[in-house]
């Protein structure tokens, strides 16, 4: 069994009334949380593990600033070409006897980054991947997708093409603190990009993504560089610490000790929640997480 260290993080400010009442009137059943998916995108660079984050409007139970992602939606229960590892297979993976749960997160992941960004984790076959997917056709299909104008499955199935589950890899489930308002179920895996493909923003929707060094925003933790870089009401003058949620923390900072996107994606995980509790420290409140000590060696322990 991998040690635990008992981690704490800065309660974000939108969180704040949610707390407070939550002490106030007793802790209580929490909210359903709503099912969701996230891909954490990855490349390498000369100066080490780079990966996606993107801005999301309002108070995004994800964060602020968060990898791709977003909730299940009903289609992702719609028959689909599939390739790579079965459903039975990312039950296993994720830790759950549930096979149609883990065949919705795998769908959805993958279609949720094909919204956001464009990266599309599919083919015709094994040995290929559907490639130039930031054509004009492709965003159509994407805001088609996004506005629920048309399934995933039929924008895959029209081209003859299957989900490429092999591209992606199980990482952890984040599940947002009992006491939110807006509360998510995520699982997070891990893909890099395909030959020929680009991330890019999701036309007239999206307002800040770009790749980012991990190395390099850990490093800039306590600064407010990036959310001013994003330049938006809710980001100027924050630290990483109240842009993120602390799950994406963790996972960024495995990224910045990891040798590299191989080093990372080939380390054997097992399944591990990452759920925050409120806790008072020093009469402040905080968020408390429990999270696998990094050992020598492995710099890139995820659970």
């Amino acid at each position: 069994m991998p040690q635990l260290a008992r981690r704490l993080f800065a309660l974000p400010q939108d969180l704040e009334g949610a707390a407070q009442s939550w002490l106030e009137h007793g802790e209580r059943s929490p909210r359903a949380a709503r099912l969701a998916s996230s891909v954490v995108l990855l490349r390498d660079s000369p100066t080490g593990l780079e990966t996606w984050l993107a801005y999301r409007p309002g108070s995004s139970p994800l964060g602020v600033l968060a990898f791709p992602g977003g909730s299940l939606d009903a289609a992702d229960d719609d028959p689909v070409g599939w390739l790579g590892p079965s459903p039975q297979h990312w039950a296993e993976q994720m830790g759950t006897g549930d096979v149609g749960l883990a065949r919705r997160h795998v769908v959805g992941a993958i279609r949720e980054l094909f919204e956001e960004t464009g990266v599309l984790l599919a083919g015709p076959d094994m040995s290929s991947t559907v490639e130039a997917t930031s054509t004009s056709e492709w965003m159509r299909a994407r805001l088609a997708v996004a506005d629920q104008e048309k399934t995933f499955p039929e924008v895959l199935g029209k081209r003859g093409l299957s989900l490429r589950t092999d591209l992606l890899k199980s990482l952890v489930n984040w599940r947002s603190p009992d006491f939110a308002h807006r509360r998510f179920d995520t699982r997070y895996f891990a893909a890099t990009v395909p030959l020929n493909q680009q991330p890019m923003l999701l036309e007239g929707k999206g307002v800040w993504g770009r790749w980012v060094n991990a190395a390099d925003v850990i490093a800039g933790r306590d600064t407010t560089a990036l959310g001013d870089e994003v330049g938006q009401e809710n980001t100027e003058g924050r630290t990483l610490g109240e842009l993120l949620v602390p799950g994406s923390e963790i996972m960024l900072e495995k990224m910045a000790m990891a040798n590299g996107c191989i080093a990372y994606l080939s380390y054997k995980r097992k399944a591990h929640v990452y759920q925050p509790h409120l806790v008072e420290e020093d009469g402040k409140l905080l968020l408390e997480v429990e999270a696998a000590k990094t050992v020598a060696g492995d710099p890139q322990r995820e659970r």
